[in-house]
Parts: structure tokens; C-alpha cells; sequence
């Protein structure tokens, strides 16, 4: 069995039996209205991270992470959202070391790209997460979801999704992880509080 990597959430690593197993690829999935980024700064801090953004400038990323009010790491952080995002990335991925975290934040506009192009960066990224014993993490939007998004979760050896619905008065955020080769899948959603840092609920819901 693959060593589990903590993924620097001690929340979720309690749950997930110790981590995420090396060379994996994670499909987490969220609304972009969300404090979902809270959870990607977090996973900067288990170990070296490079950080491809799309969306955002890398500047606006950094500016994000030295604001951050929780535990961070010294992420790589590089735009690669120009005219041909497959190809920064695929150049930059096969420079990563041994035992690394590879975000890609968002992974949507990968996704939009030729079938043929993207099954082959899947297949290529899989490669590399095995080969260097690391973590991938692709960041994805539910909402206007692309025509690949299905081809990513298949792909994918685990799948995060985090549901945030307001309720009242309140911001109410579950992660489910419905997909997890290499381990179990839970049964039940982790009632998350994403405020200045990622914990538990305790909270009960009454319905």
C-alpha cells in the first residue's frame, strides 16, 4: 500500500486514516462563493507545494496566502493561465522534486481544452505524482462545470466536495469524499468550520 502523506489538515487527516496516498490525484470540488481556498492554503503547509493558478495572478495568490491567518507553507507559485495553460503546466510539472504537493487552482480552463489533449495531461500528471511520490490537487468549480469535469473525477483517486448552503443566520460548509482508491470512502460528511482556520463542527444540525 502506497504511504499515506498528511495532507497538513490534521481535521481531515484524522478522517482519511492518516492522509492521502502517495501518488495520487485529488478532484476537489466546490462552489466558487466559497472559503474553499482556505483549505488549499492549508495543504501548503504539509510540504513542498507548487501552486499553479489560472484564475488568479500569481501575485494575488501570494498576497492571499501572506494574509492568510492560519498555518501556511512557502508554496512555488506560478500564473499559467495564458493563451496554452496545458502546456505551462505540463513544463512545469515534470520539474517537480520528490515528495511534493502540486495545486492547481482552478483546474477549469485545463478542462476546456481538446479531449484527446487533456486525457493525455491526466495521464502524464498520474505518471508523475507515482514516479515522484507526491500529491496532486485539482481545484475545480461547480458552477458552469466544463465538459471534462467527468473525465477528471474518473481519473481522479480521490474526490473532495465541499458543500456550502446558508441556513438561517448561518454558513454551513460539508466535505464529502464519495471516491477513494487506496482507502475508504466515508460514510458521512465532515461538518467543516472554514473561519480563520480549517476544524471541525460541532455543532448538531436540527432539522
Amino acid at each position: 500500500m502506497p504511504d499515506r502523506l498528511p495532507t497538513g489538515v490534521d481535521v481531515l487527516d484524522r478522517q482519511l486514516g492518516g492522509g492521502i496516498p502517495a501518488g495520487s490525484i485529488v478532484c476537489f470540488t466546490a462552489d466558487p462563493a466559497s472559503q474553499s481556498e482556505l483549505l488549499l492554503y492549508e495543504l501548503t503547509d504539509a510540504r513542498g507545494t507548487l501552486y499553479l493558478t489560472t484564475l488568479r495572478s500569481d501575485q494575488a495568490v501570494e498576497d492571499g496566502l501572506e494574509r492568510a491567518k492560519t498555518s501556511v507553507g512557502d508554496p512555488t507559485v506560478r500564473d499559467i493561465g495564458g493563451d496554452a495553460p496545458l502546456d505551462a503546466a505540463n513544463r512545469l510539472i515534470s520539474t517537480l522534486p520528490e515528495g511534493a504537493n502540486l495545486l492547481i487552482d482552478v483546474a477549469d480552463p485545463l478542462e476546456r481544452a481538446d479531449r484527446g489533449r487533456y486525457r493525455r495531461f491526466l495521464t502524464e500528471l498520474q505518471t508523475t505524482m507515482v514516479n515522484t511520490n507526491s500529491v496532486a490537487f485539482l481545484h475545480c468549480m461547480k458552477e458552469n462545470e466544463p465538459p471534462l469535469r467527468s473525465m477528471t473525477k474518473h481519473v481522479a483517486d480521490v474526490v473532495w466536495d465541499l458543500r456550502t448552503s446558508v441556513r438561517g443566520t448561518d454558513v454551513v460548509n460539508h466535505l464529502a469524499v464519495p471516491k477513494f482508491r487506496g482507502g475508504s470512502a466515508l460514510d458521512e460528511t465532515i461538518k467543516l468550520k472554514l473561519e480563520e482556520s480549517v476544524t471541525i463542527d460541532t455543532s448538531r444540525d436540527i432539522a
